[in-house]
């Protein structure tokens, strides 16, 4: 949502209408990836700070510094913290912005990969090992080779091979890289042209590096072609996700400036994906990131706004609740703020 716009809310109102409450108030939390593990769920968000850096288009005021992890008995239950579990200092080729993090585990080890740029400012992912879910990790002393840009997540077939998904333009970098390559003088397509597509590779069976080169996902419409770079209401922006419904694939991610929680649903891992429609409606704050987490054959959004901090975009909150889906496998579009929409 537009900054200018947050004069516009009455946020008494909005928390009294709202679906659901922050899951924790004592520190900032956004961009939650949320697993069950053992049968129990962990949560890995970003850790939102005020680090008093000016607004601007690459989003250098989200500039976070550590991760902290969440756990649930139940979904009803209080989330507990943690403590810090990887910090940037510990990361040798890391100097600033830990963004939206996610988590796997493998044989009894627990990986999480994060996002962070290097001191010549560009963003690569990398990876951090535990033998618990809640850490601490301990980093790889290199970001994974062939890595770039924001946000990854990693998704697990039921073959156990899994699978990571990365990227995210303006900020994140993606519109500078094209068949995995960087070039500063790259923008986004024009409105006619396809629009970029989120990155995925197969991870190796050590979890630590791609198993193969990373590709270009397409997410088409309802046409069967690309949905277009100028189509800001469906196009990619940023936040991937990837869940397994009725043996569907469903890649959800956010539509970034026009702030929308997407889905779209292919065969296969590598997709290609076709649109299908909304999943969640704008949130106060001009970032919208989720997860989607089945907890005692339930299925549940977990998501963020500002509406903790009365709209400040760089403080955020993780909240949680139930997502529905139709007998043909459609999801029923969240309000979350009930019916009351931000504008009339």
């Amino acid at each position: 949502m537009p900054e200018d716009s947050i004069e516009k809310i009455n946020f008494e109102e909005i928390n009294e209408t709202a679906i659901s409450k922050p899951l924790v108030s004592h520190i900032y939390t956004a961009d939650p990836s949320a697993h069950v593990f053992n049968g129990k769920i962990y949560i890995y968000p970003s850790h939102d700070i005020d680090a008093g850096i000016p607004f601007n288009d690459n989003g250098d005021h989200f500039g976070m510094e550590d991760y902290h992890v969440f756990s649930m008995e139940n979904i009803s239950s209080e989330a507990v913290d943690n403590g810090v579990a990887l910090h940037v200092d510990d990361v040798a080729w890391a100097e600033k912005q830990m963004w939206a993090p996610d988590a796997a585990c493998k044989n009894g080890k627990y990986y999480l990969y994060f996002p962070a740029k290097r001191a010549n400012g560009i963003f690569q992912i990398g990876v951090a090992v535990s033998d618990s879910p809640v850490g601490p990790f301990v980093p790889e002393k290199e970001a994974i080779k062939g890595s770039y840009s924001i946000d990854p997540a990693v998704f697990e077939d039921e073959d156990g091979r899994h699978y990571i998904y990365f990227g995210g333009i303006w900020g994140g970098q993606l519109q500078k890289y094209r068949n995995n390559k960087y070039d500063e003088n790259n923008e986004e397509p024009s409105g006619s042209e396809p629009a970029l597509g989120p990155i995925a590779a197969r991870l190796r069976e050590d979890m630590l590096e791609f198993d193969e080169e990373p590709k270009e996902i397409k997410i088409l419409d309802e046409n069967g072609e690309n949905l277009l770079a100028g189509d800001n209401d469906r196009r990619f922006f940023e936040a991937s996700w990837v869940h397994k419904y009725n043996g569907k694939y469903y890649f959800s991610y956010s539509t970034g400036d026009t702030h929308f929680i997407c889905y779209a649903i292919g065969d296969n891992p590598y997709g290609p994906f076709t649109y299908q429609g909304r999943i969640l409606n704008p949130v106060v704050g001009w970032t919208s990131h989720h997860s989607i987490c089945e907890v005692e054959g339930e299925w549940y959004l977990f998501y963020h706004d500002s509406s903790l901090s009365k709209g400040v975009t760089h403080l955020r909150s993780m909240k949680v609740t139930k997502i529905d889906y139709l007998e043909d496998g459609s999801i029923i579009t969240i309000d979350p703020y009930g019916i009351r929409r931000l504008f009339d």
